[in-house]
């Protein structure tokens, strides 16, 4: 569940009309530190091939410092390579070619070869190549005698790899830029314009041509980045060494695998800047805390909120700083709010299966609510994965005929994985056997492995940018709390996530009817209580078009609801920000599009609308309940102790 945000449009050769629901990209924007020194001046380059302010001359270059700076770069780089391989010389990480990386090349392989089989093809896919080298080429050398002339290819506007001025006015740089997305454009199209190749096949080679085409843009080299040279050229090299730096400790972070920093960690802390809503952890099993939050009203609404949060996540999404937490604007709004808090598993839980999840999660919950509250239900809150969890849970109660929940909400969840969209690349037969192998030897999937995943759902957001910032520019990213969040992993216990994959993105057996759990088949036609079900526009975990496909599967009610942005920003929206929009419509039923076409748009957040809709559920209003005076005193103050748990 990463932030929400759209990786670049694909270059061409119009600017594109605007979107409803543009998101906004993840900020990657340097702190400033002591070492930071300013850009020069761009007062005019004696040379044409140069950044502008850098002719060997000014900008703050020093050959001297530079040669020492080098030294110290080839000392940083000894420590890089000591950083990787001392894991791998304890045999704590397998040396070895990954699954995904032989995946890639067989998938590309099967793309080539449709290419290849025919020389007609093959010779029509070359030709559109150089034609778009010979635009390019006859473009710059117009540009270069002083001729107007249109560029052969431009990015899009909402492509932040190129919008620094000197990739158009530089042009040298223009031309690296031009001919890296006639290059890129290129190899996407191989992948739309094979016929006959598998859907699934094409799936994973758009995915990966996504990757390869991100991975070498030229703003992510030192010498073709009119950004980095500039930073190098003006502080002598030192930036280099500053990232050399940071990548040694970054790679240490990750016992051997990257892992990039994308906040500054310094700067937040669990429980005091973030999840630090006034609350008590008042019950704890092995697999989770049960936290309830004080009551900031003299009433409150009867019926209490259960959250089931994610459990590949840390749940302080909800609650990240007062200004963006959901669960104190439902405290503050008269809700008394309880909410799961998921351990962070290790090898002895390796055996605690989804069943396990379902029992020792929501269901316990609901019996603790019920004696601290003496209310015989709840409201239930379940986001991503952990709205899957709790749609199982309901479907389990149903067939036993257990009524304690009244209603349902879902964000960004699915219970049908048709259109699960990109997380679907990493699930086959191999990759699932693979992933189960790896886990059968400690006992859990890394969180780390889980990060990576999503991350490159979206690569120009959440890699390339802090690859450039972090290792090239030398400097810290910007403090984020919710790049934090996104950085705070969590392991996965190997009974658990197997089933996970198996039975949901791999075999998708719930809305199947073939989901076979505490001995009997689950069925969400059972399911006839009030679902609100909330997508967002822009998501890449939890696509809309999928979570609209399962709202035809339950048996009840289901008033769904579209957010403008993605899986977190369209959900984490407080009503004071005023950002985004979102939709309401008709009855779920039909096509997704056919149902956005007749839906009616909202200014600002849905978590308005939402309680409204919980209160036409029961509006009874009862005395504030305080955590910690019944059966279960407090254990420690939220946000407790799982919480902080790493990876």
């Amino acid at each position: 569940m990463p932030p929400a945000a759209e990786a670049p449009a694909p270059a061409r050769l119009k600017t594109a009309e605007p979107r409803i629901a543009k998101p906004e990209p993840a900020r990657t924007e340097p702190a400033k530190t002591e070492s930071s020194r300013p850009e020069p001046a761009k007062a005019g380059s004696a040379h044409p091939l140069l950044p502008e302010g850098i002719d060997g001359r000014i900008g703050g270059f020093d050959p001297e410092e530079f040669a020492r700076n080098l030294g110290r770069l080839v000392e940083e780089s000894g420590h890089v390579m000591a950083s990787y391989l001392k894991p791998r010389e304890k045999g704590q990480v397998a040396a070895e070619l990954t699954e995904e990386t032989a995946d890639m090349i067989k998938t590309l392989g099967h793309l080539a070869e449709y290419w290849m089989a025919d020389p007609q093809r093959t010779v029509e896919a070359q030709t559109r190549l150089i034609t778009g080298y010979m635009d390019l080429w006859r473009s710059s050398l117009k540009r270069l005698a002083g001729e107007p002339a249109e560029p052969a290819v431009t990015p899009d506007p909402r492509d932040l790899r190129f919008k620094d001025p000197e990739w158009s006015s530089n042009q040298f740089f223009d031309f690296l830029k031009q001919a890296y997305l006639i290059t890129a454009g290129w190899a996407e199209a191989l992948v739309k314009d094979a016929k006959d190749i598998d859907d699934r096949t094409r799936q994973k080679a758009d995915f990966y041509m996504r990757q390869l085409a991100a991975a070498i843009s030229p703003s992510n080299f030192v010498l073709t980045n009119p950004e980095v040279l500039r930073e190098t050229l003006a502080s002598s090299g030192e930036n280099l060494v500053r990232g050399m730096k940071m990548l040694a400790e970054d790679i240490e972070a990750g016992r051997g695998s990257l892992k990039i920093r994308q906040s500054d960690p310094s700067r937040f802390e669990v429980g005091k800047n973030l999840a630090n809503t006034p609350g008590k952890v008042i019950f704890q099993n092995e697999l989770m805390q049960l936290i309830q939050y004080s009551p900031v009203t003299e009433t409150v609404l009867k019926t209490p909120i259960m959250i089931v949060p994610p459990w590949i996540n840390k749940y302080y999404v909800l609650d990240l700083n007062p200004e963006k937490s959901f669960i104190r604007w439902c405290v503050e709004n008269g809700l008394t709010v309880f909410t799961i808090s998921w351990v962070n598993p290790d090898s002895r839980l390796a055996q605690k299966g989804f069943d396990d999840y379902v029992t020792e999660g929501p269901l316990t919950a609901l019996d603790i609510i019920g004696e601290v509250t003496g209310e015989d239900g709840v409201h239930a809150i379940g986001y991503c994965v952990g709205g899957t969890l709790l749609s199982v849970t309901l479907a389990h109660m149903a067939h036993l005929g257990d009524r304690r929940i009244k209603s349902a909400t879902l964000f960004t969840t699915q219970v049908d994985f048709t259109h699960a969209g990109d997380l679907k690349i990493f699930v086959d037969d191999d990759q699932v056997s693979a992933i189960e192998r790896k886990m059968a030897e400690q006992g859990y999937l890394s969180g780390n492995k889980m990060a990576m995943a999503f991350n490159l759902l979206r690569s120009n957001d959440l890699i390339w940018p802090y690859v450039v910032n972090n290792y090239l520019k030398g400097k810290a990213p910007f403090p984020f709390d919710l790049l934090y969040w996104n950085s705070d992993s969590t392991r996965m216990p190997a009974a658990n996530h197997s089933f996970y994959l198996r039975n949901c993105y791999l075999n998708n057996t719930l809305t199947k009817g073939k989901m076979v759990m505490f001995g009997h088949v689950l069925n969400l036609k059972d399911v006839t209580i009030p679902i609100f079900n909330l997508a967002t526009r822009e998501d890449h975990i939890a696509p809309a078009r999928s979570a609209f496909l399962g709202s035809r599967y339950f048996g009840g009610k289901v008033d769904f609801v579209l957010a403008g942005s993605g899986h977190i920003a369209g959900v984490v929206n407080p009503p004071a920000k005023q950002k985004y929009q979102f939709w309401t419509g008709p009855k779920p039923a039909g096509s997704y599009d056919t149902w956005l076409k007749h839906a009616t748009e909202h200014p600002g957040s849905w978590w308005p609308y939402w309680l409204e809709w919980i209160r036409k559920q029961g509006s009874t209003p009862v005395p504030a309940r305080i955590p910690g005076t019944g059966r279960y005193p407090p254990i420690e103050d939220a946000p407790g102790s799982y919480v902080k748990m790493k990876d």
